[in-house]
């Protein structure tokens, strides 16, 4: 049975770094001559759903060596941080939110009103917030420090606070807000519920 539990786990680590060059394909920032790949990370969140409910059916026979334990919780990490951007940008294309014209340095572009009229870029660096942001909840999740992540949303949302006066930037910012914790808990839970 020992073998058995090896050679599953073997190819559980297998797929969760399949998982971890899916997501950061995905996560490329899509440029006029390359569309972006972001629906990529698709199969990416079927693993973590198997993981998931692999981890809750009690896992694996017999405990799994501490490399492979340690192993699969930094690729669920790496996959949890990386994986959250392409999956929000396929949210906000399914709830009809991707129409908003993207700015040059991450955020989106919303119009002024008044006689100096123009359009003015809100929301930037939105990548690397939730990066951060995944980050510390996974992290919070494997120390056991659930509360922490209410303090990292309340961060997020007065720092962002100011710039929510337009209705399709509140819109992004919660979706992608709760599709970015939804998916840092996700990758957290197979580590957290164990193996």
């Amino acid at each position: 049975m020992i073998i058995l539990d090896i050679i599953l786990w073997s190819v559980f680590l297998l797929l969760l770094a399949a998982g971890l060059f899916l997501s950061l394909i995905a996560s490329r920032r899509p440029t006029a001559k390359k569309p972006g790949a972001y629906w990529l990370v698709i199969p990416v969140v079927a693993l973590i759903a198997v993981a998931i409910v692999y981890a809750a059916m009690g896992g694996a026979q017999s405990a799994p060596a501490a490399g492979f334990h340690v192993a699969a919780t930094v690729l669920l990490l790496l996959i949890g941080v990386v994986g959250g951007s392409p999956l929000v940008l396929v949210v906000l294309e399914l709830a009809g939110s991707g129409a908003v014209p993207l700015g040059d340095h991450g955020g989106i572009l919303v119009s002024e009103t008044g006689p100096k009229a123009k359009n003015r870029e809100i929301l930037r660096g939105g990548m690397t917030i939730g990066y951060l942001e995944r980050l510390a909840i996974i992290g919070a999740a494997l120390v056991g420090q659930f509360a922490a992540v209410a303090v990292v949303i309340a961060v997020k949302g007065l720092g962002r606070f100011s710039e929510l006066e337009n209705s399709a930037a509140r819109e992004r910012f919660i979706i992608g807000t709760l599709v970015s914790i939804v998916w840092a808990a996700a990758c957290a839970a197979p580590a957290v519920i164990g193996w």
